[in-house]
């Protein structure tokens, strides 16, 4: 620690005994970068915001959405800085005074772009801001110059807004047309060859898909003839189960006077039972039951008679059984009239069949040319229904203006410059040359072979340092010192002076200008 002290001590006295190499030192680079500083032109800046609207309900009702209105403006924005409209502000403004040749123009236009920023803080607000600082013109006109830019470019942003939508709608719609009359050429040429085919071959009409139809729908009904006559068949067999049940005659009505009566009615009640079912009565129709009821009373009074002779009248036909035995007539009919259809209907599929397979060549083509004329046909028709689309959303932007800009806070000349900030470059160049002089001084006292201690002169050489002889100083050497001393501090204020008086006529301009 005390060896560090010693050092920091010596290093202070080396630059303390070359202090007037540290200030002059000081004022060469002071006033070397005051220098600079003030030729540093002035840097002006203008902005200005601006809100585009971004949503329409005309314009949303024929598919222009918020989108398609975003995209439109980060196309504009994006082109915005393109070198064309760069030229454009250039041409228009002052920065072109001077630009004679093309190679100027380029550079003109690659500094301006770098002085050009366009942000968007929310989605439908934009800032624009421009900086001027051209070394020809004044403050006054670079302030204008800067303002002029953001007015230009906002004049750009509305003329691009509109006549990109414009432009590119117009190119769209001619492209549209183009393929338009391309696609129907083609489709009407796929049309006649698909007329010259089935004039040729009408049963393969319509790429043969009647033909195929036809197939699949004569495949459908036989399948469906099947279910229907096993149907019919189950059908038949009940009506043949219930006809064996049933007896072809029954006895005759016994005659007034006669014994056996109850049985006589008991049979006609079955009969006409078996009658009801025939037709399809069910055991809880009112009729069967109440059939049944005087079939159960009837039987009680035969029992009643118990094994008494009965004499009965000539036999009769079995109602019961006659109606059963028409009921099978028309289903036997039915069942013969679907297997006559089922053999019919397999004839022509075998006819179809064979005809597939004989001239598979000519069905494919005849697929091939319908499957054509169908991709054609749906083509045109999309592209059709898009073209009138798009002519309807042309015209609401004709109408409507692609995209409407308001401008909130327009551009204004700034009233002063916003680079450089001199105050603080100012005071950098002040701590810098401070810093130099001291670095002078040190670096001057390092290159001298003496030293200021002893401690230092013993850790260079290694050897012990007995003692050390003062230096003696006469009146009129301090006197001299004093001198020098006092004109060391009237030059030190003096730069520090200097650095004040450019700060305060800084602070004054900038005043004055605002």
């Amino acid at each position: 620690m005390n060896a560090l002290f010693t050092d920091l001590r010596s290093m202070l006295y080396s630059i303390w005994s070359r202090r007037w190499i540290a200030l002059g030192v000081a004022w060469a680079v002071c006033v070397l970068g005051w220098l600079l500083v003030a030729l540093i032109p002035n840097t002006y800046e203008s902005h200005a915001r601006l809100m585009v609207q971004l949503y329409d309900p005309l314009s949303a009702q024929v598919g222009i959405g918020e989108a398609d209105r975003k995209r439109d403006v980060d196309r504009v924005r994006d082109t915005l800085t393109s070198s064309g409209n760069l030229e454009k502000v250039i041409r228009s403004t002052r920065l072109g005074d001077e630009i004679t040749d093309r190679k100027q123009m380029d550079a003109a236009i690659a500094s301006l772009g770098k002085a050009i920023k366009i942000v968007a803080p929310q989605d439908n607000i934009f800032e624009i801001t421009a900086q001027a600082r051209a070394g020809h013109l004044s403050d006054a006109d670079n302030a204008r110059l800067s303002r002029d830019i953001v007015q230009r470019m906002i004049d750009i942003f509305r003329e691009g807004s509109t006549d990109t939508n414009t432009g590119e709608m117009k190119q769209t719609l001619d492209f549209m047309d183009q393929q338009l009359v391309a696609r129907q050429g083609e489709l009407q040429a796929a049309e006649q060859r698909r007329l010259t085919f089935e004039t040729q071959h009408p049963e393969l009409a319509q790429g043969g898909v009647s033909f195929i139809q036809q197939l699949e729908q004569n495949r459908a009904e036989m399948r469906g003839l099947d279910s229907d006559i096993a149907a019919a068949q189950s059908s038949l067999a009940a009506i043949n189960g219930q006809i064996a049940s049933t007896p072809a005659t029954v006895p005759g009505q016994a005659l007034p006077g006669q014994v056996g009566g109850a049985r006589a009615q008991l049979a006609q009640m079955l009969s006409d039972l078996a009658a009801m079912r025939a037709r399809g009565m069910t055991d809880n129709h009112p009729d069967v039951i109440a059939l049944h009821n005087q079939i159960v009373a009837m039987r009680a009074q035969v029992k009643a008679e118990g094994n008494s002779p009965t004499t009965y009248g000539n036999a009769q036909p079995n109602p019961a059984y006659t109606t059963l035995e028409s009921i099978r007539a028309e289903r036997m009919a039915n069942v013969q009239a679907l297997q006559a259809r089922r053999a019919t209907l397999q004839q022509q599929i075998a006819a179809q069949t064979t005809r597939q397979l004989d001239n598979p060549d000519l069905v494919q083509e005849a697929q091939n040319i319908s499957r054509d004329y169908d991709v054609l046909k749906s083509q045109y028709d999309k592209m059709l229904q898009d073209r009138e689309e798009l002519r309807l959303r042309g015209q609401v932007v004709t109408a409507h203006g692609g995209t409407r800009t308001q401008v909130l806070d327009p551009p204004l000349v700034p009233r002063g410059p916003t680079a450089p900030n001199r105050p603080l470059l100012l005071a950098l160049v002040l701590v810098v040359a401070v810093g130099a002089g001291l670095g002078a001084a040190f670096a001057a006292g390092e290159l001298q072979s003496g030293f200021a201690t002893t401690a230092k002169l013993e850790r260079v050489t290694g050897l012990p340092v007995l003692g050390a002889i003062s230096r003696g100083v006469s009146k009129s050497a301090r006197i001299r010192n004093a001198r020098n001393l006092r004109g060391f501090y009237a030059a030190s204020a003096a730069l520090g002076g200097l650095f004040v008086l450019l700060m305060a006529m800084q602070i004054f301009h900038v005043g004055t200008s605002a």
